[in-house]
């Protein structure tokens, strides 16, 4: 598509001049396009003007000189109004039928002494007449009368008759009631005594319907409300679905819940009991996407009262205790929302209590002894008798330890924010993840 002509406006004259035969400047701009009809090329017509006592439009006329095409069509140059309108005019007299009209995609057009009705979106916007639309709907429907007589001369009779009366009507011969309504508000009839009042037009502003709205493609602000009181619904109310327990197969209900961790984000906590066998499982997945950055978090526990801390623990995050020499990789316990003292229990559980290696005749003597040290050690530190650093690190950025001095920073504890390795970015499966220019790497690959 290429511009083939536009008059250029003196920089200080406004982009919208108010539409006007007499003013030799505004002149539309022309743009070569392609008929639709025969796909040779046809030229559009584009004019940026006002109406007076009314608001910007953008009339625009296409052309085809290979086949005759031709249309033309209005668009507000304006935003969607607060309101919608209603013109209502007494038409009396030719006069009045040569009234501008600004008639947008969304208006309805009625005339009651009729039954004459134009619904919304069945035709484009015009910026036309009173009698210029009469004109176009008697062309409408003169075009399909031959084909009606052959298979339904009764019908046509009727629609002949209709004909003669919006003839009248153009012609100013019969007074009626012409209305425009608009749930846009972009809608305008011509007032010819403007700025004071017309005595025999109407207009009427309103708050639209849902319906209305969403005709425009617009939400309403109770829509927006009501979206929003769902959506604290979700948050406060807990989700159950049928599963099977992962231990003897039994049918179970899982409890799901969105918590929001403050300070940090969204999570969501799933628990399932089984009352067969009583086995239970809890399990916490982040509500967000894998951080930019990866994050490390460092605690000081010197006191017990930090045992009573919250703690998210993704299932990308890795925990180290360097007094203990004790590291767990990522994916060991899964993810969890529990308190500083819960997940070292469960640390201790898994290391110690639940071992495999410490049961029967695989075990050692000294692995067992060292098994057993390190559960002392884990004890000690629960029972704030011993002093540790407790490290999470979470390549992803998902996981959290509670700052008891919130907004504050916290002294005993250290946030670090780090760039993550080839073989962390490997892990979480992002090296091989393309989200931009995928398109052009497959058609080279075909």
């Amino acid at each position: 598509m290429s511009l083939l002509h536009a008059t250029e406006a003196p920089s200080s004259a406004p982009v919208f001049r108010e539409i006007s035969a007499d003013d030799e400047e505004q002149q539309p701009a022309e743009i070569q396009s392609l008929c639709m009809s025969c796909y040779q090329d046809g030229v559009t017509r584009l004019l940026l003007t006002k109406v007076p006592f009314f608001k910007e439009i953008i009339v625009s006329s296409f052309t085809c000189d290979s086949c005759g095409c031709s249309n033309t069509e209005i668009q507000s140059a304006g935003r969607i109004q607060d309101q919608g309108v209603r013109y209502s005019l007494s038409v009396r007299s030719k006069r009045d039928v040569n009234r501008e009209v600004v008639k947008t995609d969304y208006a309805t057009t009625r005339i009651p002494e009729i039954d004459f009705e134009i619904p919304a979106c069945t035709q484009k916007g015009a910026l036309t007449t009173i009698e210029g639309i009469l004109e176009r709907t008697v062309v409408g429907l003169q075009q399909e009368q031959p084909l009606r007589r052959a298979e339904d001369a009764q019908v046509a009779e009727k629609i002949d008759e209709f004909i003669t009366k919006l003839q009248r009507l153009k012609d100013g011969e019969t007074p009626f009631t012409f209305i425009i309504d608009d749930p846009s508000g972009n809608s305008f009839i011509e007032n010819p005594f403007a700025p004071q009042r017309d005595e025999l037009l109407t207009v009427t502003h309103y708050r639209r319907s849902k319906e209305q709205d969403s005709l425009l493609g617009i939400e309403s602000l109770d829509v927006q409300k009501n979206s929003e009181e769902k959506l604290e619904d979700v948050r406060d109310e807990v989700l159950q679905f049928q599963t099977n327990c992962p231990e003897c197969n039994a049918p179970a209900e899982t409890n799901m819940k969105l918590v929001q961790i403050p300070h940090f984000k969204e999570v969501i906590i799933m628990a399932t009991n089984c009352d067969a066998c009583g086995h239970r499982t809890n399990e916490v997945k982040s509500g967000g996407a894998i951080e930019p950055l990866g994050t490390r978090i460092t605690l000081h526990v010197t006191d017990p009262s930090d045992l009573t801390r919250d703690v998210l623990k993704s299932e990308t995050c890795s925990i180290n205790i360097p007094e203990l020499e004790f590291e767990m990789g990522m994916g060991a316990l899964g993810g969890k929302f529990t308190t500083l003292e819960g997940l070292l229990k469960d640390i201790r559980d898994l290391v110690v209590d639940k071992n495999p290696f410490t049961l029967g005749d695989s075990t050692t003597s000294d692995r067992k002894e060292k098994l057993q040290e390190f559960g002392k050690k884990i004890d000690q530190i629960l029972e704030g008798q011993m002093k540790v650093h407790f490290v999470l690190d979470d390549p992803a950025g998902n996981s959290y330890l509670q700052n008891v001095y919130a907004p504050e920073e916290d002294p005993e504890m250290n946030v670090e924010k780090y760039e993550r390795s080839f073989e962390q970015n490997e892990d979480l499966g992002l090296n091989d993840m393309k989200t931009e220019g995928y398109e052009e790497q497959t058609l080279k690959s075909c």
